[in-house]
């Protein structure tokens, strides 16, 4: 465990070291603006794409402690993925449920099997074709966040649309 936490944190290291220095918009005499990183990247994301969808829109959902139940703020994020794909009705999509790592891997799948259908359900509700929706769940099995916390777990109990053609 603590051999994997050093290797996360050598490469996060290693990947800020990496990190080259904004490009200047204006002439020599040093009178231009720099441009950020983020908004140079903005501004290549095609209208439509996988990258549109992650950046200007979001990919997850997140959930309580044991519920599949979504929140406010899960609603409303599902409502700009719904407005997106309504927009763009070439895209088919599934739905990953996950739960965080306490309990078993049977209880975890059968969460993230309800979670990714609460999901589902609220897309169908507001206008998506269900010959559109599949669900999957990995329960605990792919996390994003690594430890024994709060912080990760909350990041871990999550329900993730993915795009498919």
């Amino acid at each position: 465990m603590k051999l994997r936490f050093l290797s996360v944190v050598a490469a996060a290291a290693l990947l800020a070291a990496c990190e080259s220095a904004p490009e200047s918009t204006g002439g020599q005499a040093g009178g231009g603006q720099v441009t950020p990183p983020v908004a140079a990247k903005a501004a290549q994301i095609a209208p439509g794409s996988m990258e549109d969808f992650i950046a200007n829109v979001g990919d997850r959902v997140f959930f309580d402690f044991n519920k599949y139940a979504l929140r406010a703020d899960a609603k409303a994020s599902l409502d700009k993925q719904v407005a997106w794909l309504k927009k763009y009705p070439t895209y088919s999509i599934t739905v990953e449920g996950h739960a965080d790592e306490r309990g078993t891997r049977e209880f975890n799948l059968a969460l993230g099997e309800r979670r990714a259908n609460s999901v589902k359900e609220y897309m169908k509700a507001n206008g998506v074709p269900a010959s559109r929706l599949k669900t999957i769940s990995y329960g605990k099995e792919r996390p994003v966040a690594l430890g024994s916390n709060e912080a990760a777990w909350s990041q871990n109990r999550r329900g993730v649309t993915v795009l498919g053609k």
